[in-house]
């Protein structure tokens, strides 16, 4: 365990994919394509925008490639996609995106629910999936879903989640991605994985991806900054989860955790209120309130008119 804090956190938005996949609704083209410029705006310049899914499963993502040349496009704007299977792959490949997420779930039960095969299929899968990505010229985040617990199979083994991330290393991925989809990791479990991970895995890149499901998000975030973790996903207002498990929503805010780093002087490059104006802007169209906490402060100031923007993104 390290006993400083990292001095800046790159954080990937990940809300116009795992955001807009979880809503019931189908958001308009324009609305996405706002959402995303605004995200710009705030600093963010690591934003996954879609997944390559099927559009019956998953009718949010329908529009994958036609948002993508929609997007603005900025030397230091680095769009993502997620890919579960082939046929998704080939899909990024053909829309000319420059870096996917693969990703496999450590949980057989959650699996074949959400990609309709048994682990050992979907890690050999996925494995076949790196390599070519790689070939195919991308930059390649290979995650593991479920890795600090499945609400299907309760506690996942660490042995199990370092071997998955160590193999996705040897084949080429240019970082890993520890993702707690059920959001049943703590603290505890936090730093039980990364004992066993950071040694197996350096010096490759490792990208934390928690859910607050149970209100522990940001206290998985500390622990993971004392293990000199610092690139992490974050969703505006919170949105998003696991569209295939109950009770699985809720990523880490992005102007929660923006506010939440900066009281210990940790720059992230981004302006939270921003962030949190695009969410609010957001809500109007959703027709409901968003889980984020900084989200509410910030919109009874602005009620009292007393927002205030920090540092314009690049300050910090």
């Amino acid at each position: 365990m390290k006993t400083d804090l990292p001095r800046k956190v790159t954080l990937t938005e990940v809300g116009p994919r795992d955001g807009f996949q979880f809503e019931t609704q189908v958001l308009p083209i324009d609305v996405k394509v706002d959402v995303v410029a605004d995200l710009v705006a705030a600093g963010l310049r690591h934003i996954q925008v879609v997944s390559f899914v099927h559009p019956e499963r998953v009718p949010q993502m329908a529009d994958a490639e036609t948002l993508l040349h929609r997007l603005p496009r900025l030397p230091d704007v680095f769009y993502n996609g997620l890919v579960l299977n082939e046929r998704g792959l080939e899909r990024a490949l053909s829309a000319g995106l420059p870096s996917v997420e693969i990703s496999v779930s450590a949980s057989d039960t959650h699996s074949r629910r959400n990609v309709n095969r048994s682990f050992d299929a979907a890690l050999l899968q996925g494995c076949g999936m790196v390599q070519t990505a790689k070939q195919g010229g991308l930059h390649v985040r290979a995650g593991v879903q479920c890795a600090l617990g499945c609400v299907y199979e309760g506690e996942v083994a660490v042995e199990r989640v370092v071997t998955m991330l160590t193999r996705f290393r040897d084949l080429g991925a240019d970082a890993v991605v520890v993702s707690d989809t059920t959001g049943m990791g703590s603290p505890v479990s936090v730093k039980r994985l990364l004992d066993r991970l950071l040694p197996a895995i350096h010096p490759l890149p490792v990208i934390l991806h928690l859910h607050d499901t149970r209100g522990t998000g940001l206290v998985n975030m500390l622990a993971g900054l004392e293990y000199g973790i610092d690139r992490f996903d974050t969703s505006l207002g919170g949105m998003g989860g696991c569209p295939f498990i109950a009770g699985a929503a809720g990523n880490i805010a992005t102007e929660d955790a923006v506010y939440f780093l900066e009281t210990m002087g940790i720059a992230t490059g981004v302006d939270r209120v921003r962030v949190a104006e695009c969410a609010l802007k957001l809500e109007a169209v959703l027709g409901r309130q968003l889980p984020g906490k900084m989200l509410r402060v910030i919109q009874a100031s602005g009620k009292n008119g007393q927002i205030s923007h920090c540092n314009p993104p690049g300050n910090g």
